[in-house]
């Protein structure tokens, strides 16, 4: 019997583990063109990220000597640093072989890529043109000497940095974003395109006027932008917005934890910019990919725009309701879910904006998470606060990159009437939780939605969640004093209907599981399926190990970080794991136990990851509408069954492609999930009616092109 350990995997590893299987995405064949290059952008943004906060944050615990192991592989901070940079070495140089494929591959459909250093006289008179007239008048270089100090380097900016022969010294020169990166120039029948910083490197010579270049390169610098909120700056004095606007100028200050260089630098370069910086060699990468891979989403987007259809994803809105559908009507009938981003927003954010006008609405309340630029949920909490309605918004300003878009919402909401609430010094508060109150005479009624992630109309049509919506009086009350325990800042210590973190989340999930346990020991079926984010709580692991060890079966969908090994003999092999990553972000968290009539249903806002369960306020909601659990598990079954987009975990950790068997149809899983959800909007018997005696809309043919552009699935 192997050690419990085994069964650990690195959370660090897992999530480079998530980022190789989305830069897989940008190679697969079987995704069109246009969608390869999103998902090297998408990789190149997961990477920032993991540099920005996962390494900022145990680049901190190194800086202040914290030797602190972690509680499941028990790696240092500097153990885990060490293990992470051969890994993104190793993924870097997959990256720049995905790219340059990439680059063939668009070469032949006629947008071919400017190498600046091979160009021909004509185009070498072009673009030494367009430098002279649109880029150099605006360019800063900088001399580094004696007098003349390092500058800052901003987080993500690309810069240039030059050996200079005459002062024999170093010139810095920043590459503004105002400059439009991807430059175009047509040739006959071939588009070229080229990337701006590319083009000031070929003629640096011409940047440092009075100074000869002998060496050049292109850099980049992460910068740590792991923050939290300081005890000391929490004075009741002071508007926490303030607070986290000074952290957010801080945060551009913060040290650098990555260099990335191309296409070459000397030794020379390399040395002085790391010790400018602080930063040790192992944390610099040369690479022949961009270094911001943004530039891929521009790609994509032009391919778009050129009329290339073929190269992108087939169309696949968000389906609509029938014309007289009415959510809140429906509510009162029947339990609603609503699943994103194969059926719309829209349902939910008419029955806000109905609420706000209706005369028996006493109240609005509503966490606030991530919110749209331009949010009509917004519009809507303010048109109910200035038609005299109490509206009470919990907004989480520290959502990570979010910040400056919830401050401003915050401003906006106040001065429209509504009640702010910031939630908790030590608790972000991650729910999704909507309660509407109305009076008519003296009885209250309540509507609660509770869900697994988006109030934000742009990311609900790229993100796959749930919203469950509900009239049940008791889940309501529940709602309630759950905000009324956010607007005292108390944790919910008791419930019966919701999951509420962190008192009464994983202790229940807990339990559930050991109710399994004890169905096999006693030799009765026994199946746990959990779909998530992310897993990494110890407990919770732990627990699971014991479920398997005691014969119940164990299906994991985990698309990101999973901290537990599968398959392990002795310790989880009965346990499986398998990450779907495909056109859309998994997102929705569903939790089941048991089998057929017997099973019990949950969705919820949290991951099983610590931080989720111990340091957040997440809502959850067990699920009882028979209807509503049987279309769950349609959901899990398909997940389970899809072999486009799914990898299962083996024994080792890694990650294997599921591929249909000889004869086997293909199965994709979210492309199936539009017939699914779309097609059935659970419109009760008088609305059924009204729909049959309405005239019947223009078939648009729109799911059977769909389903048929996916084939098999």
């Amino acid at each position: 019997m192997q050690e419990k350990q085994d069964i650990f995997i690195n959370r660090e590893l897992s999530w480079l583990d998530f980022d190789q299987r989305v830069l897989a995405l940008a190679k697969d064949k079987n995704v069109p063109l246009a969608e390869q290059l999103k998902f090297a952008g998408i990789y190149g943004s997961n990477l920032d990220e993991f540099f920005m906060v996962r390494v900022g944050s145990l680049y901190d615990q190194t800086l202040l000597k914290q030797d602190k192991t972690e509680n499941k592989t028990h790696m240092t901070p500097q153990q885990q640093l060490a293990a992470i940079m051969p890994k993104v070495a190793a993924l870097q140089e997959q990256c720049d072989k995905i790219v340059n494929k990439l680059a063939a591959a668009l070469e032949e459909q006629g947008y071919k890529r400017l190498n600046f250093e091979k160009l021909n006289k004509e185009q070498e008179h072009f673009w030494k043109k367009y430098f002279q007239k649109e880029i150099k008048p605006v360019l800063s270089p900088q001399v580094v000497d004696h007098r003349h100090p390092f500058p800052f380097l901003r987080n993500q900016e690309i810069y240039l940095c030059a050996q200079l022969k005459e002062s024999s010294c170093m010139g810095i020169l920043p590459i503004s974003s105002q400059f439009e990166r991807l430059l175009y120039l047509k040739e006959g029948d071939n588009l070229c395109y080229g990337l701006v910083e590319e083009l000031i490197l070929h003629f640096a010579s011409q940047a440092f006027e009075g100074e000869s270049v002998q060496k050049a390169c292109l850099f980049r610098v992460t910068r740590n932008a792991d923050l939290t909120v300081e005890e000391a700056m929490m004075d009741h004095d002071i508007d926490y917005r303030e607070v986290m606007s000074e952290l957010l100028k801080k945060r551009r200050k913060l040290a650098a934890v990555r260099l990335q260089f191309s296409p070459t630098v000397t030794p020379e370069m390399s040395k002085f910019l790391c010790e400018k910086l602080v930063l040790p060699a192992v944390q610099c990468f040369t690479q022949a990919s961009p270094l911001d891979l943004s530039c891929m989403f521009k790609l994509a987007a032009r391919l778009a725009a050129d009329g290339h259809s073929e190269l992108c994803y087939p169309e696949a809105r968000p389906m609509l309701p029938p014309p007289e559908y009415d959510l809140t009507e429906e509510v009162q009938r029947h339990d609603v879910l609503l699943a994103y981003p194969y059926q719309s927003m829209k349902p939910f954010i008419g029955m806000l904006e109905k609420a706000a006008a209706d005369p028996d609405v006493v109240s609005i309340k509503m966490t606030l998470y991530r919110m749209a630029r331009e949010s009509k949920i917004v519009e809507a909490l303010t048109a109910a606060a200035e038609n005299g309605k109490e509206v009470v918004t919990v907004v989480e300003l520290r959502a990570r990159f979010d910040e400056q878009n919830n401050i401003d919402w915050s401003k906006q909401l106040e001065k429209a009437g509504c009640t702010v609430i910031y939630g908790f010094d030590d608790y972000k508060v991650h729910s999704k939780l909507t309660l509407i109150t109305r009076k008519k005479g003296p009885k209250y009624s309540y509507i609660t939605q509770i869900g697994t992630g988006n109030y934000n109309e742009k990311t609900s049509e790229q993100y796959t969640d749930l919203s469950f919506i509900t009239s049940n009086s008791s889940i309501g009350e529940e709602a309630a004093a759950v905000f009324n325990n956010l607007a005292v800042e108390r944790l919910t210590p008791t419930t019966n209907d919701l999951l509420v973190a962190p008192l009464c989340f994983k202790s229940v999930l807990l339990k559930e599981m050991e109710q399994e346990i004890e169905a096999a020991r006693c030799g009765r079926p026994a199946r746990i399926v959990l779909k998530n984010n992310s897993v990494s709580d110890r407990e919770i692991i732990e627990k699971l190990s014991e479920a398997s060890c005691a014969g119940v079966h164990i299906d994991m969908i985990v698309r990101g970080i999973c901290c537990v090994r599968a398959g392990v003999p002795g310790a989880t092999e009965n346990l499986h794991v398998r990450s779907i990553v495909g056109r859309y972000l998994e997102h929705s968290r569903i939790y089941s136990f048991g089998e057929g009539e017997d099973v019990r249903m949950y969705i919820a806002s949290g991951d099983f990851l610590t931080r989720n369960t111990e340091r957040r306020v997440e809502v959850g909601v067990r699920i009882h509408d028979p209807a509503l659990v049987k279309r769950l598990m349609g959901v899990l079954q398909m997940q389970l069954d899809d072999n486009v987009n799914a990898r299962e975990m083996k024994p080792d950790g890694s990650y294997a492609r599921v591929k249909p068997k000889e004869g086997e149809r293909r199965i994709d899983s979210q492309m199936m999930m539009y017939n699914y959800f779309a097609n059935n909007w659970q419109v009760t018997a008088p609305a059924a009616a009204a729909r049959r005696r309405a005239p019947a809309a223009p078939k648009q043919g729109f799911l059977a092109r769909l389903l048929g552009a996916f084939g098999k699935g």
